[in-house]
């Protein structure tokens, strides 16, 4: 589907199947279903040498890069580090400085699923807001509702509380990638 709209899912840890990345994963799904095209980088994709604007870390971080470069929207998921999002996801954020000069820089315009985890309510809303204030200071639009989870008695992505969350968010992004696009055919 030509007009389907590209999403970026970035989050996670390095451990396969953290909170995070199932929470990040169950929201590209809900947004596949409505009819968005999607990739996810999570896992050891996240493992990127710390951020300095050289050609080399350009090169490493290349293929994030150039997908979010590409994308009308994005989700990003962060486990809560001592109160903030995980040093992890934070370089890969600051990778974006890459896309500083571009004509649309950053993530400039675009809606930004969040969500965070933790191992406790206080972590995981914090965590959250800081993740809400970087998209704002990459020029992105967070979604109207962001997801913070404690996830200390650990995660059932089926639960109908979750569900409802994530489809949530995927259908404030799916609503503002369809406005968008309308707007764009419109010239204004």
């Amino acid at each position: 589907m030509a007009d389907a709209p590209f999403v970026v899912g970035i989050g996670g840890s390095t451990r396969r199947g953290s909170s995070t990345e199932a929470l990040v994963t169950a929201t590209l799904g809900a947004l596949e279903r409505g009819g968005a095209r999607t990739v996810l980088h999570t896992g050891d994709a996240l493992l990127l040498p710390p951020y300095e604007r050289t050609p080399r870390h350009a090169e490493a971080g290349r293929t994030i890069i150039e997908d979010v470069r590409r994308a009308d929207a994005l989700v990003i998921g962060s486990p809560g580090y001592h109160g903030s999002i995980s040093g992890l996801v934070k370089n890969v954020l600051d990778y974006l400085e890459e896309l500083a000069d571009d004509p649309r820089p950053y993530v400039d315009g675009r809606p930004v699923g969040c969500i965070a985890t933790a191992q406790g309510w206080q972590g995981a809303v914090n965590s959250l807001v800081a993740l809400r204030q970087i998209v704002h200071a990459l020029r992105g639009w967070p979604t109207p509702f962001g997801l913070a989870l404690n996830v200390e008695g650990g995660l059932d992505v089926a639960d109908p509380g979750i569900v409802g969350s994530i489809d949530l968010i995927a259908g404030q992004i799916l609503d503002f990638t369809s406005a968008r696009s309308a707007r764009a055919r419109l010239g204004v």
